[in-house]
């Protein structure tokens, strides 16, 4: 088993999908680990998303992560981040694959309801940032 980092963001959270997304992710076969709801501030959405501080959407990511609450997860599954990626589906919900969680439930590219880890070395750190190793359920 290994780990990976889902977020439901906060378009997901208030449009009353989180518990949806998280049923979603168990029936795929998922365990949740380690669960919490916050309100991103600015500093952590940016020290998060530092890996795009260059990009142009950096600015209105931030935002959009700090605009309300949101659900980080430690996930664990057989390759939990490849797993995850398919679960979720494509940045762009138009494009996403029928029965991912972005299909379902994101409003948009910008608004694509769920984060995921996109290596095993970013899991690891994305874990992390969220949850000290003794919050993880063993």
């Amino acid at each position: 088993m290994n780990h990976t980092l889902a977020i439901i963001k906060p378009d997901a959270t208030a449009g009353g999908a989180a518990g949806k997304i998280i049923a979603h992710l168990e029936s795929a076969g998922f365990r949740v680990r380690a669960l919490r709801m916050l309100t991103m501030t600015t500093a952590q959405a940016r020290s998060f998303y530092y890996v795009h501080r260059e990009r142009p959407f950096f600015a209105s990511l931030v935002a959009f992560m700090t605009s309300g609450p949101c659900i980080p997860m430690a996930l664990e599954a057989p390759d939990a981040v490849a797993k995850l990626r398919r679960e979720i589906g494509a940045t762009d919900p138009a494009a996403a694959a029928e029965g991912t969680v972005r299909r379902l439930y994101a409003e948009s590219k910008e608004r694509n309801a769920i984060h995921g880890s996109d290596s095993d070395d970013n899991a690891r750190r994305e874990i992390g940032f969220f949850f000290a190793g003794e919050e993880l359920l063993r």
